[in-house]
Order: structure tokens, then C-alpha cells, then sequence
């Protein structure tokens, strides 16, 4: 039987009021992603028999995160494990709990700069032509397809389209931090998407709300959509594993390279801060140098033979005096 919150040591009781009051402003995935950080936290406490949440000072909290880089976790888990950490000590403090945030002086491994890699132009617009078995699942499937990679969407706010976000050439989606926007279709997801809405109904019962459906007539997870996307891939001959932010990205760096319109990007993404979107703009300057180091004559060839300075000398045609 499950302990009851008056149960549980008072760490985890703390960890559990701050998650509800995080609730009520978080999304669903990040309270999830702090609850299973704030999990491993309370299981190092109870190994080291701390039940006191006014003992979580830096000492404690540092050797937490490094028993969790001795267990293997990457720079990246890392920092969400301390940004975590971060938000409870700041609950705390509001709660007269701690007197100040210990996670402030603690620091975790940089973060490796990764740039996104897109999909080759030419390889994705074989692998969207690719046709299709004409089922009712291969329909649906080539009009997430489209629409992940006509309109850049996210996992998440594909995933949670309903039937009344498609207006005509738009869709209105919300973003992180339940941000509404509007973002165009393009042609070929719209026909995609009418395709999809003709046959759904073998699917989907008429009080479903899902724009995207499974073989049981229910909204469609995040997990389905991810292994169909890669089932995809494979099925369709493209040589890369694909993945819905790859189509992302795929979406940003094509555009980008074609309109140079940083801002218009930015909102297209949904991006909060320009220098999210900025990212883009050293992958397109990675294509500019590729492309150079192709194409220009100086780039390709070696470096040319030292020559000597005594005999270019020689060679000289003599200077008349005058």
C-alpha cells in the first residue's frame, strides 16, 4: 500500500507541496521532469539518513550531484538535476525552511555545444514523396509528416492539436509555457491534412477532440509518434534516424538558408529569446564554409611550395640604374 503524504519523511513531504504548487504554473512535462529529479534527491537523503529539509545546504547538495555524475548522468541531466534543486531551495526559502538558496554555489560540467543536424534537402523531400500504403494509418502518418515539417512544430504541440486548431492554412498551437501562436500550413501538409480528415472517422468515434488519433480512437502519445516516426525512416530507405526535432530543425535551417529572416523564425518556432534561434545561423554558416571549401579554387587546393628567396631573386630581371 502507497504511504500517505503525512507518512513520508518530511523531505518528501516539502517535495511534494512544491511540485503541486509548481503545477499551477508549470507544463505537465516539466512538473514530471522536476518530479523525478526531486525523486533522486530524496532517495540520496534517505541513504544518508537526512530527513530535515533545513539540513539541504551547498555540502549536502554538492555531493548529491556528484554521486549522480559518478552514476554516469550527462552534463545535460546534470543541469536539470541542479535547476531542479534550484526552484525546491527557492520554495524553501519562501517556506522559512532555509534562510537562503544553497544551489547558488554549486556548478555543474559545461554543457557540450551541440548545433542540430538537418535533413539534407534533397533526402527529405524523397523521403515525404515516398507513397504510402493509402491505409487509414499510413494517411495519418504522412500528415504528421507534413505538418511537423511544414510548420516546425514540437513533439508536444503536435501531439496536443485538436480538431478546432486548424484554421484553413494555420494551425494554433501552444507552446512552452502555454504560450499561444498561429503558424501557416503549406500546401502540401493541407492536402495531407484533408486527406487525414476524410478518413478518420474510421478511426477516431465522433466525440473525440484529437486531431491525431491511434488504432484504439484515442489521442495519439508522444511515444507512438516517436517510434512511427523512426519505423518511417527505416521503412522509406532514409539513411539517418529521424526523429521529430530533427524535423524541426530541418524546418528552421531550410527556411533559413532560403529567407535569412532570423525574426520571422524566431516566431515561427515559438522561440522566447532570439538566441535560441541564433543557433540556426551558425548551422547555416557551417553549409557556408562546407559549400566553400568545395567549390572555391584556394580552398581546394594544397598549400603551394615554399620557394626560396635567394633564387626568386635570381630570377629577377636586373633594375637598370638610372
Amino acid at each position: 500500500m502507497a504511504k500517505s503524504l503525512l507518512d513520508k519523511p518530511p523531505i518528501d513531504q516539502h517535495v511534494e507541496a512544491f511540485l503541486a504548487a509548481l503545477a499551477s504554473h508549470a507544463s505537465p512535462a516539466t512538473v514530471e521532469a522536476y518530479r523525478h529529479d526531486l525523486a533522486a534527491l530524496c532517495k540520496f537523503t534517505q541513504r544518508r539518513d537526512v530527513t530535515d529539509p533545513a539540513a539541504l545546504d551547498t555540502a549536502l547538495l554538492r555531493a548529491f550531484l556528484g554521486s549522480e555524475r559518478s552514476r554516469g548522468l550527462a552534463p545535460r541531466s546534470l543541469a536539470r538535476r541542479r535547476a531542479a534543486l534550484s526552484q525546491f531551495a527557492d520554495y524553501l526559502v519562501k517556506q522559512g525552511v532555509l534562510v537562503d538558496n544553497p544551489v547558488g554555489l554549486l556548478r555543474t560540467p559545461k554543457q557540450p555545444s551541440h548545433l542540430p543536424r538537418p535533413v539534407d534537402v534533397d533526402a527529405l523531400a524523397r523521403f515525404l514523396d515516398t507513397p504510402h500504403d493509402g491505409s487509414p494509418l499510413g494517411v495519418r502518418d504522412q500528415a504528421i509528416l507534413e505538418l511537423f515539417y511544414s510548420s516546425g512544430l514540437r513533439l508536444a504541440e503536435l501531439a496536443a492539436l485538436d480538431l478546432g486548431d486548424l484554421q484553413n492554412s494555420r494551425v494554433r498551437v501552444i507552446g512552452k509555457g502555454g504560450k499561444p501562436r498561429q503558424v501557416p500550413v503549406g500546401r502540401r501538409a493541407q492536402q495531407a491534412l484533408a486527406e487525414w480528415l476524410g478518413c478518420r472517422s474510421a478511426l477516431a468515434p465522433v466525440e473525440e477532440a484529437a486531431l491525431f488519433v491511434g488504432q484504439r480512437g484515442t489521442r495519439l502519445g508522444h511515444r507512438a509518434i516517436q517510434k512511427r516516426l523512426a519505423q518511417l525512416s527505416l521503412a522509406r530507405g532514409l539513411p539517418e534516424h529521424l526523429h521529430p526535432h530533427r524535423l524541426r530543425h530541418s524546418f528552421a535551417s531550410h527556411l533559413l538558408e532560403s529567407s535569412q529572416d532570423l525574426r520571422a523564425v524566431q516566431e515561427l518556432l515559438g522561440h522566447a529569446n532570439l538566441s535560441t534561434t541564433q543557433i540556426y545561423t551558425r548551422l547555416d554558416w557551417q553549409h557556408l564554409a562546407t559549400s566553400y571549401d568545395a567549390a572555391h579554387p584556394r580552398a581546394r587546393r594544397g598549400p603551394s611550395p615554399k620557394s626560396d628567396p635567394k633564387s626568386d631573386f635570381k630570377n629577377r630581371p636586373s633594375e637598370s640604374k638610372p
